[in-house]
């Protein structure tokens, strides 16, 4: 089982740790992040399983949750470097954001990172049970993708390129 640190409103570590998944109160947060990784084409981009129990199907980018006792940094390394077998080294944080969700206990905050990269598509291996697709999209196509088929924290993403 796999366990997360939980946060307090202002993001300060409460030393609780839960499993994840586990429905949270008011007040408690848990943290995620995501990946602009960069190259000279764009942004790459992933497409999600169909089999997918949440958002099948929607163009995303890598990232996911932060396990306990791990940092936002050490986060985003693990995540890039699982999901599309990519060690990214340079990183800088863009933009953060809290997500209060108290219907499901959804609560978190998410660091959205660059990782500028000098990659080729040939250099990404994603794990087949996850992703579906993959490529590299210009911020333009990722508009496009988000109005057709939809892209995974779009809103968020718009946010964090302002930062740029």
């Amino acid at each position: 089982m796999e366990f997360v640190d939980i946060y307090n409103d202002e993001r300060v570590l409460t030393g609780e740790r839960l499993p994840r998944n586990t429905k949270l109160p008011a007040g408690k947060y848990t943290l995620y992040v995501l990946a602009l990784i960069q190259n000279k084409d764009g942004y790459l981009i992933t497409r999600r399983t169909l089999d997918k129990k949440w958002a099948a199907g929607a163009w995303e980018i890598p990232g996911g949750g932060v396990m306990a006792g791990e940092s936002s940094e050490e986060a985003i390394r693990r995540e890039v470097k699982e999901e599309t077998g990519l060690d990214i080294q340079d990183h800088a944080l863009l933009y953060s954001y809290k997500n209060i969700d108290l219907e499901r206990g959804d609560n978190y905050f998410t660091d959205i990172y660059l990782c500028p990269l000098d990659f080729t598509l040939n250099d990404v291996h994603v794990q087949e049970r996850e992703v579906l697709d993959v490529r590299c999209a210009s911020f333009e196509d990722i508009t496009e993708l988000a109005k057709t088929h939809g892209f995974l924290h779009y809103e968020r993403l718009c946010e964090a390129l302002k930062k740029k």
